[in-house]
């Protein structure tokens, strides 16, 4: 019997059903990925609290229901707004040189800005108002949600991780902001209406800083920390998966016949079969190989105990759905 030759269409299927037996592995990476996604939407609720606590000890509710009631009495009277980001301080010591550049320190303002939306930026070391947003968030809150649409790709700022701005890059970016929206639609709407409050002032946030203590300060640095321990924890995880796709690809083109790839495949714990290959298209082969058959059927059984984050996103998905049926 004559060996099947191994050609490119072939190795894409081998390719795209190895990629996806990588990322339904239950390894460390993809553990602290999944732990840390499950404790998202506490530390955002317990972040949010501390905020809410901190502005209205400085906006009041009696002022702010007196800010509306200004507001309605005279057109002119424009005061206030709702805000989801805020810059936050505290009289610290910092280090700084004096005239003969000696290092001291000194009594000074320490100020960070806190943005609470859901592409709100999470570095720590910025503290302005036009901080870039990081879409990293998001993309990693509702990476299964993005997996689920045609030409969006939640993992594709870690593939493209180091390479200078492309039309690739530029297409899922933008068909993954799309999809989870902003102020105005999707998730982002419904996310960023959670996490605002009716704030008294201008509009910008860094005109009206507001003082804290250092002990709450800290406690919202450390929210943003856990944001980005959580981004990174989606980085380790695709990363390695990318690495052991580019070791896979190298095998792939080496070999000469399918059975060798097969043969790759069973190593590597992913039985498969020429026919599965040969007859159906990368889709079906994704999708409908026995075991990931299986695995789907089996999460319709809802067995699973979901995590907030989950059950956030369903609420959000149904709502916005619903929305969408009425208008």
């Amino acid at each position: 019997m004559s060996r099947i030759r191994l050609n490119q269409e072939y190795r894409n299927k081998i390719g795209n059903r190895l990629r996806v037996h990588a990322e339904q592995e239950d390894t460390i990476e993809k553990q602290n990925y999944d732990k840390l996604k499950g404790d998202q939407i506490d530390i955002n609720d317990n972040a949010w609290k501390l905020a809410e606590q901190i502005v209205r000890k400085h906006y009041t509710p009696e002022d702010v229901k007196m800010a509306y009631h200004l507001e309605n009495k005279f057109e002119n009277v424009n005061t206030i707004a709702k805000d989801s980001c805020f810059h936050f301080h505290y009289m610290g010591m910092k280090e700084d040189r004096d005239y003969d550049n000696n290092p001291i320190t000194k009594e000074a303002q320490i100020e960070s800005h806190f943005d609470f939306r859901l592409h709100g930026s999470i570095d720590t070391d910025n503290n302005s108002s036009y901080a870039r947003d990081d879409s990293g968030y998001g993309y990693a809150l509702f990476r299964d949600e993005l997996k689920a649409q045609d030409n969006c790709n939640p993992d594709i700022l870690i593939e493209q991780d180091g390479k200078e701005q492309n039309p690739h890059k530029t297409k899922y970016c933008d068909n993954n902001n799309k999809y989870l929206g902003n102020d105005d639609s999707g998730y982002g709407k419904e996310w960023n209406e959670k996490y605002q409050l009716d704030l008294i002032g201008r509009e910008y946030c860094r005109d009206r800083s507001i003082a804290c203590s250092e002990q709450e300060y800290m406690l919202l640095i450390d929210w943003k920390n856990q944001k980005q321990q959580f981004v990174m924890a989606h980085h380790k995880w695709i990363k390695s998966i990318l690495d052991q796709m580019k070791e896979i690809k190298i095998g792939l083109k080496g070999y000469r016949y399918l059975d060798e790839a097969i043969e790759l495949c069973t190593e590597l714990g992913m039985p498969i079969t020429e026919a599965e290959i040969i007859r159906t298209n990368s889709t079906g082969l994704t999708i409908y190989n026995p075991k990931n058959l299986a695995d789907r059927i089996k999460g319709m059984k809802n067995k699973k105990v979901k995590t907030k984050a989950e059950k956030i996103a369903e609420r959000l998905l149904y709502e916005q759905q619903q929305n969408e049926s009425v208008n």
